[in-house]
């Protein structure tokens, strides 16, 4: 990788962690989108520098990409990468305009959310073998995610001292650095002070380096993203749930559970962290056609 590149693409992620706090996936995800880009042209023996890229290039690499049959998420994903990319030597006056601001991300078709229906959230809460330390902490994550609706990423940077288990909520640090309260109900309470006083001293016994995090792995390190989709994928399958659920269901589930339970938008929209209340309204969305799906299946005449 050219010399140049490496020293401005080490400057912006070095801007992504600290002051945007953006997690290691998507740091990995737009270096791998960075340089795929570079190295695209250079690979045709065109190599292009970082200040030089314009318009067409950005329309050139895009050709490209449908050519090679990318889905749209996937190009829409790569632009965005870029797009940052730029925002940010823009706003560092490394260059003097944003080459992928006038190129157009392809519009993506608007799929509803899953979610779980509550009885298979109850059956997938009620997985983790409490007689194990581990089924002990797992149970604290499943109640502690569907309690709370955060994201995977919020949840394994929760630090102990963010839990008020007494007024029962948590201090979530969210996307862009912002802070927002979130309620736990009393089965997350419950679930969390068994793992806290039973299990976390004996985990964190195990390793070497001090920290304050909430979430062990099985040698007292941190617990990661990747690990936390491992518990869940575990967890749906001894529960034999056909939909292909993720750690980010439960916040789906958490937003359509509560709409089904009559609380209003603006206060999920709170709960979620969502900047605009036209992210949250897609939940709507999904209460709705849950309602009609249980209309067509239950009424005599329909």
């Amino acid at each position: 990788m050219d010399s140049a590149l490496l020293h401005v693409k080490d400057q912006f992620f070095t801007y992504l962690r600290i002051e945007k706090r953006v997690s290691d996936h998507t740091l990995r995800s737009y270096e791998r989108d960075i340089v795929d880009f570079f190295q695209f042209f250079h690979d045709r023996e065109r190599p292009v520098s970082v200040q030089k890229v314009n318009y067409l290039h950005i329309r050139e690499y895009l050709t490209y990409l449908m050519r090679q049959e990318y889905s749209r998420k996937t190009i829409a994903r790569k632009l965005s990468g870029l797009r940052s990319f730029y925002r940010y030597l823009l706003r560092e006056k490394m260059v003097e305009s944003n080459p992928v601001k006038a190129v157009t991300t392809p519009k993506l078709p608007k799929a509803l959310p899953k979610v779980l229906y509550q009885e298979e959230m109850l059956a997938l809460l009620n997985q983790p073998d409490l007689n194990s330390p581990l089924g002990i902490r797992d149970r604290a994550i499943l109640e502690l995610l569907y309690a709370s609706g955060m994201r995977v990423s919020e949840l394994v940077g929760l630090a102990v001292d963010s839990l008020d288990l007494t007024v029962g909520v948590a201090l979530v640090f969210g996307k862009g650095a912002k802070e927002r309260y979130v309620p736990i109900g009393k089965s997350a309470i419950s679930s969390l002070t068994q793992y806290l006083f039973e299990v976390r001293p004996k985990l964190l016994s195990k390793n070497q380096d001090e920290h304050n995090l909430l979430f062990l792995n099985a040698r007292g390190g941190p617990l990661t993203d990747r690990s936390v989709r491992r518990i869940v994928d575990k967890y749906v399958t001894a529960a034999a749930i056909s939909l292909k659920a993720s750690p980010h269901t439960f916040r789906h589930s958490f937003a359509t559970h509560l709409l089904d339970g009559g609380a209003d938008l603006r206060s999920v929209q709170e709960l979620l962290g969502h900047v605009n209340i036209s992210t949250t309204q897609i939940y709507t969305h999904v209460s709705k056609e849950r309602l009609r799906e249980t209309y067509y299946n239950s009424h005599p005449r329909a």
